[in-house]
């Protein structure tokens, strides 16, 4: 017995080692540089997994930040920026309070520009700050890290990483006007492609076609307000002439929280990696305090309700609406909200402040979510199964809300029209018909099918980056092309070029051979003719 335990120990040992033996090979330094709100959540996860795998995770940010504070697996590094929390806090405020006013599209068009721009300017003035602070970029340089993970929605962190040299991994759901595209060097055809905002399907009619083209064009111009001067603080920083593309195609590997359960088929780069899902792979035990409300609910269940974390407060006269109308089921209806309290709130109707979103979805009692239609929420919602009534209110969440009504896992209703009476029946609808509850489960069965897990694929890849020092070998050489070769103008034009040079050769040959056979006879007929008269 003793020979056998003592021959077992290796094998013991060798398996451990195996085990923790990338652990420790691998062990790097991370830089992250995050987006605030939402942005920065989705990638907690991530950042834990890689701090579990060895890694150093130093997170950088603006000390103005709302939600990015100290954590236990990673170290925060802040900046001095010219604006407080409070400045920040108000946008994510009026960005909310603006979804509920009732202006014509010539306002909410106008108003939209005019924040855009606000916003934009006080974003750059930070990432100015983090520039042309010397102390930390010499700090940041002599750290030696070995790969930037960032979420490229503000180009700010690749100006960053092409400073410090770093390979770079962008996490993120998808760029504004499909700058994504752009930067990656992918075929983005109009035809079945449908742009961000259109709230078009893959299938188009052809007037719908035109739309998808004209938002394509006009959303050029809105970006070039947000980016273009990201362009002009990056050549003035590093010495030479940069473009936002240039910015944004340096990434070796793009983790995009998205999958084509949820999103159309498009074609894609092989440096674009899909982790759709990735914030809803780990459920929590609920707290008792939600535990009785669920217990208190009966046979009837519940319905989680959120608009998200940037809109928590709603007008009185709606929010009245919406209360009637959540009092007409039977269900017990959890609703996050922060707001006055609606007077005519029913007795299945209770307020909280914060909910475990993804945890009360995946309870066998919650029979419908109302959500906003956020990535993050339609990925909860399609992982645990339940069906959607969704109120999209800005950004990609009407896409969002498009794709999932196109697949039969909800029903879509605008948030500015909507009566007490519809948000009573779209509740009705998708607790009672089949189809809704079916139909979320097919997409919820398709998306756990995989050979690996979203996180364990986005650790790979961000280990992968820094054990070879980039991934040059996935960069198409569509980048070093023109846009003229890269259309292949300049082969249509010499094809085009000799065929035109062929024709005019073969033209004049057959010119001459004709007045060669026949230019004479017909001249001799004509000198007989003038003969005889």
């Amino acid at each position: 017995m003793a020979v056998e335990s003592q021959g077992g120990r290796p094998l013991v040992l060798g398996l451990l080692l195996c085990v923790l033996g990338p652990v420790v090979s691998h062990a790097g330094k991370i830089l992250l540089i995050p987006v605030e709100g939402s942005h920065w959540l989705s990638m907690l996860g991530t950042i834990q997994q890689l701090q579990q795998r060895g890694h150093e995770i130093v997170v950088l940010a603006p000390d103005a930040s709302l939600y990015i504070r100290e954590g236990a697996f990673y170290t925060l590094k802040t900046y001095p920026v010219p604006f407080q929390r409070e400045d920040v806090k108000e946008s994510f405020v009026s960005l909310g309070h603006n979804v509920f006013e009732n202006d014509s599209f010539l306002q909410r068009v106008i108003k939209t520009y005019k924040k855009i721009k606000k916003d934009s300017a006080m974003l750059l003035s930070g990432c100015s700050h983090l520039l042309h602070n010397k102390e930390l970029m010499a700090s940041l340089a002599e750290s030696s890290f070995d790969v930037m993970l960032t979420d490229p929605f503000l180009p700010c962190s690749p100006i960053v990483a092409q400073y410090l040299s770093l390979p770079t991994v962008f996490f993120l759901h998808a760029l504004p006007c499909s700058l994504e595209f752009e930067a990656t060097q992918c075929p983005n055809p109009f035809s079945y492609v449908p742009r961000p905002l259109s709230s078009n399907s893959d299938h188009m009619t052809f007037l719908q076609r035109v739309t998808n083209m004209l938002i394509a064009f006009s959303q050029n111009f809105l970006c070039n307000v947000v980016y273009s001067p990201y362009a002009t603080l990056a050549s003035e920083f590093l010495q030479r002439e940069v473009t936002v593309q240039d910015l944004l195609s340096s990434a070796s590997v793009w983790l995009f929280r998205s999958d084509f359960v949820k999103d159309y088929p498009r074609p894609i780069m092989p440096n674009m990696v899909f982790i759709g899902g990735i914030n809803c792979l780990h459920q929590n035990p609920l707290s008792q305090e939600f535990e009785a409300y669920i217990n208190a609910s009966g046979e009837h269940g519940i319905v989680v309700f959120s608009l998200g974390s940037m809109v928590s407060e709603i007008p009185e006269k709606k929010a009245m609406a919406i209360a009637d109308a959540l009092g007409k089921i039977p269900q017990t209806v959890l609703w996050r909200y922060t707001g006055t309290r609606p007077s005519n709130l029913a007795n299945n109707t209770i307020l909280v402040k914060w909910l475990p979103q993804n945890d009360l979805l995946g309870h066998p009692m919650t029979r419908a979510f109302i959500t906003h239609a956020g990535s993050h929420g339609v990925y909860e919602s399609i992982c645990n199964g339940v069906p959607m009534v969704m109120m999209p209110l800005f950004g990609d969440q009407m896409d969002n809300a498009k794709r999932m009504e196109t697949k039969g896992a909800g029903v879509t209703l605008n948030v500015l029209e909507m009566t007490s009476e519809d948000l009573e029946n779209a509740l009705k609808a998708v607790i009672n018909d089949k189809s809704y509850k079916e139909n979320v489960m097919r997409l919820s069965s398709l998306h756990k099918d995989r050979p690996v897990e979203p996180l364990d694929l986005a650790v790979f890849w961000v280990e992968f980056v820094m054990r070879h020092k980039g991934a040059p070998h996935l960069r198409p050489a569509a980048h070093d092309l023109t846009w003229y070769q890269y259309h292949s103008l300049d082969v249509i034009g010499f094809l085009l070029a000799v065929v035109l040079t062929v024709a005019f050769i073969a033209f004049k040959c057959c010119a001459y051979g004709y007045r060669k056979c026949f230019g004479k006879k017909g001249r001799v007929k004509k000198a007989h003719k003038s003969k005889t008269h």
